[in-house]
């Protein structure tokens, strides 16, 4: 169980207590992205069996999450935010039932958006059939570790937001597929803490960096002058809009010096017909793609 947390003491304390209320015996690791509001000292305190790893310095969550995955001694790598909690004691082990196949790598736990929504979102039709999706949220989702660290793990030069995807195209090459779960929903308290400047700028960003790492050509060529024209048509408001300007400017800096790996372009393809279907494609409908690749 991974959480990277930062100044949500508070927060950190509930999400932790419902970990420790699963019926699997879970190892916690909590990754502290130097805070300052004493969350450190309550998680010595109070989890006092939690692995706890304390920065100095913001490293950002995707390092923390990375860094987390090489400490854990776990086959299943269970991620959960900081201002998200279970709501029952089943949901570890409704997950670690999904991986009863070797081509899932990835599960996106059912969530609740609690402050949003009674909407319960990433939650598979029925439990008679693997339904797989392109990607998760990174709020609620377990992962193969194994597979996970020979992926190379999320890409660190991201540093905010979009890791997901970019990690998922990249398990579908390599012939693994994210499940959908099929047991209780997490519930996820979005916190008032949150930077939107940052995610106005890494969003836009990190989406052309999808693109220019991972798009084929010629599909590049189309994805990206379309990613950079709706990241801008989000908002009008001209101070995100400003924002969201300097993102698109970074990301398209940013390209020049990060390597290009694209995916094949079928793989391509059939994660954008995941993305684009109107209802979840169940295994069984994308396995000879899977096949066809192997």
């Amino acid at each position: 169980m991974v959480v990277t947390t930062r100044n949500r003491r508070d927060d950190l304390r509930t999400c932790l207590r419902s970990v420790e209320r699963q019926s699997v015996s879970t190892e916690i690791i909590v990754i502290d992205d130097a805070s300052d509001d004493g969350t450190s000292e309550m998680v010595a305190a109070e989890f006092p069996g939690a692995k706890l790893v304390t920065h100095p310095r913001m490293q950002g969550y995707i390092r923390g999450r990375n860094e987390a995955a090489r400490l854990s001694t776990g086959d299943v790598i269970v991620s959960l935010d900081d201002d998200a909690a279970f709501a029952s004691d089943q949901i570890i082990a409704d997950t670690l039932a999904c991986f009863d196949d070797e081509r899932v790598a990835a599960v996106a736990i059912p969530y609740i958006d609690v402050n949003r929504d009674p909407i319960v979102r990433q939650a598979a039709p029925d439990r008679r059939a693997s339904y797989v999706v392109e990607s998760f949220i990174g709020t609620a989702h377990a992962l193969r570790r194994g597979v996970f660290l020979q992926s190379g793990g999320y890409r660190e030069e991201l540093f905010h937001q979009g890791e997901e995807s970019d990690l998922c195209v990249r398990l579908l090459a390599a012939g693994y597929v994210v499940r959908l779960g099929s047991g209780g929903p997490i519930h996820h308290f979005e916190s008032p803490r949150r930077d939107f400047r940052r995610m106005d700028h890494y969003g836009p960003r990190n989406a052309i960096l999808f693109g220019w790492q991972n798009v084929p050509f010629p599909t590049a060529l189309v994805q990206i002058p379309a990613t950079i024209a709706g990241v801008l048509l989000l908002t009008l408001k001209p101070s995100r809009l400003l924002t969201r300007c300097g993102g698109v400017l970074d990301g398209l800096a940013s390209c020049a010096r990060l390597e290009r790996k694209p995916v094949p372009g079928p793989v391509y393809h059939l994660w954008r017909r995941m993305r684009n279907a109107t209802s979840p494609l169940r295994l069984d409908d994308v396995a000879a793609d899977l096949v066809a690749r192997q």
